[in-house]
């Protein structure tokens, strides 16, 4: 009996499938494999938030001493935190993406703009696309940053690195961070932090595109439509615009956690006024050394991906 009313159940949720527009079934079935893959990657990248913005607490640890250190802390749900923002917001991002980026392209074609009708006009509105999904999923981006960047230790100085302990807000979920944020800051206290991630996207893009196309030249013809070479020269050419893009990650990052950071001898934690006093100030009071930090989990993650 329960077997026959799982399989009818079963029958019934593929005819629904079935029905859906290509879009839809395709943003389901990308959702779906987003979500597992950001899931197998969520504890390095809580590594990563915590190497760029907990500064004066796993600065001098590498990534096998800070996993240690949150599993001691926070317990293996701790590699979690901040995970779930990161998986609602694969959905909307993808579609806003993928939908956007026709309207800019036409748009672009119909204006006669003199970029042509090739990769470049592509190029653009991929990065308008990228831009406009950006700012309309930015706040849970924001959340998935704090949420990771909180450490569960009362008996430590972690919250207060040299400075000693200090009060930072607790937050229990996705929704307590964004009304904390509109509260602090209205609108703009759920964009802290938007200026370097826009300003990286078509730096990132354009030079992703072109490394890309670089690599492929040195590709045989014979081999240059296949999966086997599309993969690892995808993933390349990304690292590359990644690592070159970097600092921008890393100014993004404490830009979100300001609050939640002791406070400046002005009385103060906003640190940074912008993107570029941002990347003056952490080379001025951190070292350059540290608009680079965790960088090195990006390279594991495509090194991992390769062996796969």
């Amino acid at each position: 009996m329960g077997s026959s009313q799982g399989s009818t159940l079963s029958a019934d949720v593929m005819s629904l499938v079935d029905t859906l527009p290509v879009l839809a079934k395709t943003l389901i079935a990308g959702g779906a494999a987003g979500a597992i893959a950001k899931t197998a990657v969520a504890p390095l990248e809580r590594i990563k938030i915590l190497l760029q913005t907990r500064t004066n607490d796993f600065k001098t640890l590498g990534v096998s001493q800070s996993l240690k250190k949150v599993l001691q802390f926070d317990g293996p749900l701790g590699f979690y935190k901040g995970n779930g923002a990161s998986v609602i917001r694969i959905i909307p991002y993808a579609a806003l993406h993928y939908m956007t980026y026709e309207v800019y392209r036409d748009w672009i074609l119909e204006k006669n703009l003199p970029l042509g009708s090739g990769p470049i006009v592509d190029l653009v509105a991929g990065s308008a696309a990228g831009g406009t999904a950006v700012l309309c999923t930015y706040p849970l981006d924001l959340a998935r940053t704090k949420l990771a960047y909180q450490v569960s230790d009362t008996r430590q100085s972690l919250r207060g690195g040299a400075n000693g302990f200090y009060r930072q807000p607790t937050y229990s979920g996705i929704k307590e961070v964004l009304a904390m944020a509109y509260k602090e800051g209205g609108p703009r206290g759920l964009y802290r932090g938007i200026g370097p991630t826009l300003i990286g996207i078509l730096p990132y893009a354009g030079l992703k595109f072109y490394i890309y196309e670089e690599l492929k030249r040195h590709v045989p013809e014979e081999h240059q439509n296949s999966v086997r070479m599309h993969l690892p020269c995808g993933a390349l050419a990304g690292l590359f615009g990644q690592t070159i893009t970097y600092p921008l990650d890393v100014v993004r990052r404490q830009m979100q956690v300001e609050n939640l950071q002791p406070m400046t001898s002005e009385g103060n934690n906003k640190r940074y006024k912008n993107t570029f006093d941002g990347l003056n100030t952490i080379v001025r009071t951190q070292g350059w050394k540290q608009l680079f930090a965790g960088l090195s989990i990006n390279y594991i993650k495509v090194n991992q991906m390769k062996k796969q």
